[in-house]
């Protein structure tokens, strides 16, 4: 496996593979990798030669959350990727993707302005740039992300078809616990009450689910019921619960075949996602 830290020394690296006319596909991360992340190598095998990139990217923080406290396991996750045959791991340096007198950012709009995007306004334009530079370095035929990060995979094929970018966006579904919690990387933060209190967002997409197989539809009477069974866990605090449009994020007053219901919830101060697909589309 080797391990790649500049953009110079990757399209060496880029030249030689297309020289051999091979394919390649991209697995981007920032780091703390866990079994969701090793989901994604497996359609990512389908390349020639297999990237992972490691960044954890300054950009798509905000100024009150946890960048300087972002888990970096960096020996534990290249071992990892060693044994799970990974070709390539791109680990960039902050000062290398955002060189000094960087100006350029990337912005996907509406989309990015919804759901996760009220609360961290800056957030997509930085997964937006960070993506697009690492498509232009790595050049992926394929791109394989989670759906956790439903949002953030809306907007990356926007911004792939917008761009007319030769890269396909993968999604694979979500890995979870036994007990439903979403695999994320900041799972760690949680305590033993907070984890226990975690499920509280697995349970809520459950009991959207159980009331629309019972025949109810309304997206609002739907989201009012996730919202108080939510609202009933001390250690958990509310920022969003919307059903909208799988395809463009759109709010929706019935849930049809491209329905998403997407949570965001705090649980202590740790914020986590969820979303799950509701009718005939789940």
């Amino acid at each position: 496996m080797q391990i790649v830290r500049t953009i110079a020394e990757f399209k060496v690296l880029r030249s030689d593979w297309a020289d051999q006319n091979l394919t390649v596909s991209l697995v981007p991360t920032m780091g703390a990798l866990h079994a969701g992340h090793l989901s994604l190598l497996g359609p990512a095998r389908m390349a020639d030669r297999l990237v992972v990139s490691i960044f954890v990217n300054p950009t798509q923080f905000g100024p009150n959350e946890d960048l300087l406290h972002y888990p970096r396991p960096l020996e534990q996750d290249l071992s990892l990727l060693e044994r799970n045959g990974v070709d390539a791991v791109f680990l960039p340096a902050a000062s290398e993707i955002y060189p000094a007198g960087y100006r350029t950012l990337v912005a996907v709009d509406e989309l990015s302005s919804r759901l996760c995007g009220v609360s961290r306004p800056s957030h997509f334009r930085g997964v937006a740039t960070v993506v697009l530079k690492l498509f232009n370095i790595i050049q992926p035929q394929w791109a394989v992300f989670g759906q956790k990060d439903a949002q953030q995979t809306v907007i990356l094929r926007r911004m792939v078809q917008d761009l007319n970018l030769d890269v396909e966006v993968i999604v694979q579904p979500i890995v979870r616990e036994i007990d439903g919690l979403a695999l994320s990387s900041r799972n760690q933060y949680l305590n033993v009450a907070e984890r226990k209190a975690a499920t509280i967002l697995f349970r809520s997409l459950e009991f959207a689910q159980q009331a629309l197989t019972q025949g109810e539809s309304k997206t609002d009477v739907l989201v009012s019921g996730v919202r108080q069974l939510i609202g009933s866990e001390p250690l958990a605090r509310l920022d969003y619960a919307e059903i909208v449009n799988a395809a463009d994020l759109s709010p929706v007053e019935q849930v049809g075949d491209n329905a998403l219901l997407a949570l965001a919830v705090f649980i202590g101060k740790t914020r986590l996602i969820d979303n799950a697909f509701l009718g005939r589309n789940k």
